[in-house]
């Protein structure tokens, strides 16, 4: 079933109302790195002045840069995915509601709107929660880092789970009278979102197709129900 969805969704990404919410993301999530990475420019800038670090112009401006451009490359790793599934969070219904409608039209008369107060809450929860639990992990990781392989499947499996849930609270909420997508099978959608977020390029599509595949995933449960 997690396949079905994962493939139903693809068409999902040329969608008109698809295409207007990915601007709209991409647009606020570059922004916010762009006011990040501002933030730190002038932060690392600070701290050189205060400690007396390389007095120089040459020599410092060219350490804070680099010390900048590393602190946004790692703050990126961390955070450009948490960033997006937030913003994807806040606008979620104008996706989900142009898919139902067009895939799962009864279903879309029914749904209940979930509110730009509600949305905004779990778009908060959303990026705490990613980040606090990658944080948390941030130990893990760097110790993994020995096996060559143990770092990339500890984020896989968290933030599989992590994305899931995400991914969940982006559709369940709209139709509390179907039962919620199943704890193995929303793991799976989130590895599924996970793997795509690996992916250069295919990652800035990442956040659509995690909607448009939670929607398949809701919808299409109930429809396997006997």
């Amino acid at each position: 079933m997690v396949l079905a969805a994962v493939l139903r969704a693809c068409p999902s990404i040329v969608h008109g109302a698809a295409l207007r919410l990915l601007v709209k993301s991409l647009l606020l999530t570059l922004l916010i790195f762009a006011l990040l990475a501002a933030a730190l420019g002038a932060g690392v800038h600070a701290l050189r002045q205060h400690q007396g670090w390389m007095p120089g112009v040459g020599w410092g401006g060219l350490a804070e840069a680099t010390a900048t451009a590393l602190i946004v490359i790692a703050a990126g790793w961390l955070l450009f995915r948490a960033t997006a599934m937030a913003i994807m969070s806040l606008f979620a219904d104008d996706i989900v509601i142009a898919i139902e409608r067009d895939s799962y039209p009864a279903a879309a008369a029914r749904a209940r709107p979930v509110g730009w107060g509600r949305s905004l809450r779990l778009a908060l929860r959303s990026i705490l929660r990613t980040v606090g639990w990658n944080l948390f992990a941030l130990p893990a990781y760097l110790l993994l880092l020995v096996t060559g392989v143990g770092t990339l499947g500890l984020f896989l499996v968290l933030n599989a789970a992590l994305l899931g849930r995400d991914m969940a609270d982006m559709v369940e909420p709209r139709h509390p009278d179907l039962p919620p997508i199943p704890r193995g099978g929303r793991w799976l959608m989130g590895l599924a979102s996970a793997l795509i977020f690996l992916v250069p390029v295919l990652n800035l599509l990442a956040p659509i197709w995690s909607a448009a595949m939670a929607v398949h995933m809701l919808h299409g449960a109930r429809r396997n129900m006997p």
